[in-house]
C-alpha cells in the first residue's frame, strides 16, 4: 500500500455548499488526509519523491457513502432463495465481490442493515484490515424483526420485550455499529405480514431504542407502514428507512409526525433503489408519483433525507450508485445539493464525523472523475480513481 500520495485535478469539491478550488491538490499521508490546497502549494510542501496521481481534466471529490445496502443478497430475481440456499462461505465470497463493486464505483462508506450469522462484522473487520479491498462497513448484524416478520430467514425473531433487549445485546456483543428493527413488513418477505403491517408496539421500539443507547449505537427503523413510522418516531430512532406512508388503503401521509421527525433530527432513507425508474411502471406510475410525493413533501417541510439504495434486493445493483441518486434531482434537487447529500450530509448523518469532506486530519476516502459533477451527475459514473482509507483501488 502506498503510505503518501498527492492526488491532483482540475477541480477540487473540499465540503459542502460548492467549497472548491481549481487546480488544486490533496496529500495523503497513513490513510489520513495531511494536506489540501491549490497544486503548486501543497506540491512546494509535499516530500521528494511522493507518488503522483495527476488528473488535470477532472474532479477530485469525498468518496460517496451508500446509507442502505445488504451485501449479503445478490440482487438477483430472487435473493432470498439465493441466500436460503447458500452457505456461509459462498455467502461470504458473494459479498466480498459485491462490496469491491461498490468501490469501484466510488462508494467508500455504506451501512449494511441486515445479514445473518454476522458475516458482514466479518468483512468489515478483512476490509479495515486491508485484507480484502471495499468500503468502510457499518454493520447491523441480525435485524430485529417478529415471528415470521420481514426478513425472519436472517435470524432475527423476536417476541415481547425481553427477547427484543436480547437479540439487541447479542449484537452489541457481536460488535455492531448500528442496531437495524424491522418496524413493519417488507416486499422481499413473500410470507410475511403486508408490507405496511407494524410488527412491535411503540413501547417494543422504546425497549430497541433504550437497549441500543445504553451500548452507544444508533438504531434504523425499516417502516413502510403510516403507523409503523409514528411509533418509530415515538420510540426516536436516528434514522427511518423507506418511510413510504402506505396504508391498508393507500397512503397515510401525517403531516404532524412529518414535522416531528423534522423536530427531532430524525433522517429518512428513500432506499432508492437504481431501478426506481423500473419500479414506478410496475408498481404503477399514479401510485409511484403519490409515494415519491410523501418524500418530496417531506423534503419540503425540513425532513434530512439522505442516499442509499436497498443494494442486494432483485434489480437493486451494487454498481450503480448514481441512478440512485438520480431518484433525489426528481425530487427536486439540484447537482451540487446531491453531491452533498451523497457526502458529507449522509456521512454525518450516520455519526461518521472524519469523512465527507476533504481537510486535514480526515480519513482519506475520496473520488476522482472525469468532468464536473457538480454540474452534471453523470460525471460521477466516469470514475479515474478510487481512494478508501489511503489505500489506492483505481
Amino acid at each position: 500500500m502506498e503510505t503518501e500520495a498527492l492526488i491532483s485535478a482540475g477541480q477540487v469539491v473540499i465540503g459542502p455548499h460548492e467549497r472548491r478550488l481549481f487546480d488544486g491538490a490533496v496529500l495523503v499521508r497513513d490513510g489520513v488526509i495531511m494536506d489540501v490546497g491549490p497544486r503548486k502549494e501543497v506540491e512546494a510542501r509535499a516530500p521528494v519523491g511522493v507518488t503522483r496521481h495527476d488528473h488535470p481534466d477532472g474532479t477530485l471529490l469525498p468518496g460517496l457513502v451508500d446509507a442502505h445496502v445488504h451485501l449479503a443478497l445478490d440482487a438477483g430475481p430472487d435473493p432470498v432463495s439465493a441466500l436460503r440456499e447458500a452457505d456461509d462461505a459462498t455467502v461470504s465470497r458473494g459479498m466480498a465481490d459485491r462490496a469491491r463493486a461498490l468501490l469501484d464505483s466510488g462508494v467508500t462508506t455504506v451501512r449494511d442493515l441486515g445479514d445473518r450469522n454476522g458475516l458482514v462484522v466479518g468483512l468489515r473487520d478483512s476490509i479495515a484490515a486491508g485484507r480484502l479491498p471495499g468500503p468502510r462497513i457499518l454493520a447491523a448484524g441480525t435485524p430485529v424483526t417478529g415471528p415470521g416478520g420481514h426478513c425472519w430467514f436472517l435470524g432475527g425473531e423476536v417476541s415481547g420485550a425481553e427477547a427484543v433487549r436480547d437479540l439487541v445485546r447479542r449484537n452489541a456483543a457481536l460488535g455492531v455499529d448500528v442496531i437495524k428493527v424491522m418496524a413493519t413488513g417488507g416486499g422481499i418477505t413473500k410470507d410475511g405480514p403486508p408490507i405496511w403491517s407494524a410488527q412491535f408496539t411503540a413501547e417494543e421500539l422504546h425497549v430497541v431504542v433504550a437497549e441500543a443507547a445504553h451500548a452507544g449505537l444508533p438504531v434504523a427503523a425499516h417502516a413502510h407502514g403510516t403507523e409503523g413510522i409514528r411509533s418509530a418516531v415515538e420510540a426516536g430512532v436516528t434514522t427511518i428507512e423507506h418511510c413510504t406512508w402506505i396504508d391498508q388503503d393507500g397512503f397515510r401521509l401525517i403531516e404532524d409526525v412529518v414535522d416531528e421527525i423534522a423536530a427531532k433530527g430524525i433522517h429518512v432513507c428513500p432506499a432508492a433503489s437504481p431501478d426506481w425508474r423500473g419500479f414506478a411502471q410496475r408498481f404503477g406510475a399514479e401510485r409511484a408519483e403519490t409515494m415519491f410525493g410523501g418524500l418530496r413533501s417531506m423534503r419540503e417541510r425540513g425532513v434530512s433525507l439522505i442516499t442509499g439504495t436497498d443494494a442486494g434486493v432483485s434489480r437493486a445493483v451494487f454498481d450503480d450508485f448514481v441512478s440512485s441518486l438520480e431518484f433525489f434531482a426528481h425530487l427536486g434537487c439540484t447537482p451540487p445539493e446531491i453531491v452533498d447529500l451523497a457526502t458529507q450530509r449522509t456521512a454525518e448523518a450516520l455519526g461518521l464525523t472524519d469523512t465527507g469532506t476533504l481537510i486535514p486530519g480526515h480519513r482519506a476516502d475520496l473520488l476522482v472523475v472525469r468532468g464536473d459533477p457538480l454540474r452534471d451527475l453523470q460525471a460521477l459514473r466516469a470514475v479515474r480513481l478510487v481512494m478508501a482509507a489511503g489505500r489506492v483501488h483505481r
